[in-house]
């Protein structure tokens, strides 16, 4: 499998500083991304999306079977033993009582991905035309859209938008979204914090993701963009573009940085 990838992460045009964390790794069976957004104040958040991000890619740094069942249980079990590091560590530090953090991650290798997924950061694929959100965010006001209180239009805007229902750290115990599917040639996938999404719309995001350019400088433009609309958030993206599909662990994978 051949991977071109790119990862950027800026402070915006608001904050003092960036309480986003990112991972973003390949080599010749697998490629792993995270994206991670810390709450809690510029101290507490961002050593929250650190730890994350950290202890995610450790606890998942020897799986490689990606077809084996228990390769999804190692997902849900790396996002809980984040939760439970933070929560234990915000527990013994009084001062950084509200710490927490999203966390998107996505795995891929022999031809198929898995998404585990809390928070409001978000993992996006366009495929043949098609640009869809794989992953739903754990807030507010998705619920309130599940429920058939707000259209998505109306959530968009709310005033409640931010407001998050799930995170890594904040409680003793806490679920993961995980997700899984096929690879295929062509595929575009985009992991963001919600810097990046609260600011710049789906059609525009896709306009950004159709536009044949390098990952590297779709990132930059979404970035851009995310900073022309008034950057009021930290932004953090990662494009990965699938180039080709091995569907064995023992396929060859390389990793197009930048």
């Amino acid at each position: 499998m051949q991977l071109s990838v790119a990862a950027g992460t800026d402070v915006g045009r608001i904050r003092a500083g960036n309480e986003d964390s990112l991972y973003a790794d390949a080599d010749q069976e697998r490629g792993l991304f995270i994206v991670a957004d810390g709450m809690g104040g510029h101290a507490a958040g961002e050593v929250a999306s650190e730890m994350a991000v950290q202890i995610v890619a450790r606890d998942l740094s020897d799986v490689r079977d990606l077809t084996a069942g228990a390769a999804g249980s190692r997902m849900a079990e790396a996002l809980k033993a984040a939760n439970r590091a933070i929560y234990e560590r915000t527990i013994q530090e009084a001062d950084k009582q509200g710490r927490g953090t999203t966390a998107s991650c996505l795995l891929m290798g022999q031809g198929r991905y898995i998404i585990g997924h809390i928070g409001d950061s978000r993992v996006y694929l366009l495929r043949d035309g098609q640009f869809r959100q794989i992953t739903k965010d754990h807030s507010y006001v998705q619920e309130q859209v599940d429920a058939g209180f707000l259209s998505p239009e109306q959530a968009r805007y709310h005033p409640y938008s931010n407001v998050i229902t799930r995170c890594v750290g904040a409680n003793a115990v806490v679920e993961a979204d995980v997700l899984t599917g096929e690879l295929q040639i062509g595929d575009l996938y985009l992991v963001a914090s919600d810097g990046l999404t609260g600011m710049v719309e789906d059609p525009q995001l896709r306009k950004i993701l159709e536009s044949k350019q390098t990952p590297g400088r779709m990132v930059d433009a979404m970035i851009t963009e995310a900073n022309r609309r008034g950057g009021l958030d930290n932004i953090t993206a990662i494009v990965v573009q699938v180039v080709k599909v091995t569907g064995t662990a023992t396929g060859e994978m390389a990793a197009v940085l930048g």
